[in-house]
């Protein structure tokens, strides 16, 4: 069955290399504490822009938030006179808080995530006995991607790519010839994501990435995370769709679906949970949004004991 949407999305990319003026430029910023990248992708026609994966520092022994992180993204979102019409997350992340809404309030644009964060909530707010007040139908976000949505960043073409199996939810943004693929890949010598969080698949994950890995060789691709692999003494987080075929230690060219499953399988199980994901997790399912204050005025962050 010929893919549509791959197609579509080798087009654009393929009428973006032939012409540099259509290119996004991209601004990275790395949080050290949660080792994620932001990204500041902008038009520089319109000087539209979107916000991919922003952070909101969080400190897990006070609870208390702060927007050190945020500020710099709208610093530089002011200083080069940006126009933020997209927030985009890539997936309900499990480690760090969404700083959106807070952006948002900023900066403006619209918040959006893929439509299947509707499972992820349905899932998270059974296990935090959410209640009914929580809406499990994505209504927390401004605009729910399907594969092959079809936008703009400015005058540069964008297509939002289904790429599930890290979660179910998980969406990589196609900007020009620039892809945003959240926890699907990391740079070569780090490998993949793992696939052992409520919904995620190993064997998803590698057809997503093996459908990642049909576009052009050229394609540059923005890493959501980096954690420094063994022997590498610097963060990394651009790589090419040619540099993940040639050499990316899990998933490079020759390697099988099942020998993909069984590897990241076995990696999995010897993985502790990340360090925020009960707050992370409750916050993100928001929206970024922290849980509704209680009576005495102040939102609570549940940790369920011994339920996994």
């Amino acid at each position: 069955m010929t893919d549509h949407v791959l197609k579509q999305a080798v087009e654009q990319i393929e009428s973006t290399l032939s012409d540099s003026a259509k290119k996004p430029t991209i601004a990275g910023f790395f949080d050290e504490a949660t080792y994620t990248i932001t990204y500041v992708v902008s038009d520089p026609a319109t000087s539209e822009a979107a916000i991919i994966d922003s952070v909101l520092d969080y400190r897990a022994n006070s609870g208390r938030t702060s927007f050190a992180s945020a500020d710099k993204i709208i610093e530089y979102v002011n200083s080069n006179k940006l126009k933020v019409t997209w927030l985009l997350e890539t997936h309900a992340h499990a480690d760090h808080l969404s700083a959106a809404p807070y952006l948002q309030e900023k900066l403006g644009g619209k918040l959006a995530i893929g439509q299947q964060i509707t499972h992820v909530q349905n899932v998270f707010g059974k296990l935090f006995n959410a209640g009914s007040d929580f809406q499990r139908d994505g209504s927390q976000f401004d605009h729910l991607f399907e594969d092959g949505h079809t936008f703009k960043v400015g005058s540069i073409p964008a297509i939002s790519l289904h790429v599930p199996g890290h979660t179910p939810a998980d969406m990589a943004y196609v900007i020009g010839d620039a892809v945003f693929l959240g926890d699907t890949m990391f740079m070569p010598d780090y490998g993949t994501a793992r696939a052992d969080f409520p919904g995620g698949d190993a064997r998803q994950l590698y057809q997503s990435i093996r459908r990642l890995l049909k576009l052009p060789r050229e394609t540059r691709l923005f890493m959501c995370h980096d954690y420094k692999a063994p022997g590498r003494d610097t963060y990394a987080w651009e790589s090419t769709v040619g540099a993940q075929i040639d050499g990316n230690v899990h998933v490079h060219e020759g390697v099988s679906e099942d020998e993909f499953v069984a590897m990241r399988t076995a990696r999995d199980a010897t993985l502790d949970l990340p360090d925020l994901i009960m707050p992370s997790v409750q916050v993100n399912i928001r929206g970024g949004h922290l849980p509704e204050p209680e009576d005495n005025g102040v939102s609570y962050i549940k940790i369920p004991v011994n339920a996994v």
